[in-house]
């Protein structure tokens, strides 16, 4: 399978790259976990260099399953992120009180 390109994925999806780089730099988030549904997942690497390249954010791209906006990886904490990407999901609000924003 050949790598697509982030302009034939958007053209798929309303990925949002725009709005995410935009709250990644006002939110100043040092460490961005960006989870995926099953069908983005082969994406998921273009999808990571392109916000990546644009912040100055560490991206992570959460590879676990994910059955919707209301799984949120255990690990987040302990990998000290203190922003989560979610493509493909519905808004969910995650325990703002620990520090973590989730960004549909």
């Amino acid at each position: 399978m050949q790598k697509k390109t982030i302009l034939e994925i958007s053209e798929k999806y309303d990925l949002e790259i725009d709005k995410i780089v935009k709250t990644i730099k006002k939110e100043r988030a040092k460490r961005v976990l960006l989870q995926f549904p099953e069908g983005m997942k082969p994406y998921s690497t273009v999808i990571y260099e392109e916000i990546e390249g644009k912040t100055k954010a560490q991206c992570f791209i959460w590879l676990g399953t994910c059955f919707g906006a209301c799984d949120i990886p255990i690990e987040v904490e302990r990998l000290g992120v203190d922003l989560i990407v979610q493509f493909g999901h519905s808004s969910w609000s995650y325990g703002k009180e620990k520090g973590i924003r989730v960004l549909k």
